[in-house]
């Protein structure tokens, strides 16, 4: 009898576990993490390194859309200061869909857009793993992509 009540038991738990992730955020993670997103933008655009520093976390890594990878926050803050440098613009990021992995992970795509100073507009997608850090959200990852055919 005791091992058909630990057999029930721990199938229990494993429904549980398996069907007890809210993978949509809720309201003000969704807020949080959209903030989060207009920060970075505007620290791109203003080529602000103390907030860019204080939105990523330290091992930060990216993958720029011209193939090279930035590892560590100092990497990543000057790649992000040369790129802005040398393609002026401005840069929108409309986030598509936010997708938790847990209550501290979340994962972000966004379609990106930087209007070039002659008003042409280069178009890309932007996955952001963002996770929290004693409750902040912060920037984990990014990686950017050309849609094929650009």
């Amino acid at each position: 009898m005791k091992k058909i009540i630990l057999l029930l038991l721990l199938n229990l738990a494993g429904i549980v576990m398996l069907f007890g992730q809210d993978l949509m955020p809720s309201a003000q993670q969704a807020k949080d993490i959209s903030l989060l997103i207009d920060k970075y933008s505007e620290a791109r655009e203003k080529r602000d390194t103390v907030l860019l520093k204080s939105i990523l976390t330290t091992d930060i890594d990216q993958l720029v859309s011209t193939g090279e990878w930035r590892n560590g926050i100092s990497a990543s803050v000057k790649g992000m200061l040369r790129s802005s440098a040398s393609s002026p613009g401005t840069r929108t990021l409309n986030i598509e869909k936010t997708r938790l992995l847990n209550a501290n992970c979340a994962i972000v795509d966004c379609k990106y857009e930087i209007k070039n100073t002659d008003g042409t507009p280069r178009r890309m997608w932007s996955t952001f793993m963002v996770v929290t850090d004693k409750g902040v959200w912060k920037i984990s990852a990014i990686r950017n992509m050309l849609p094929s055919g650009n």
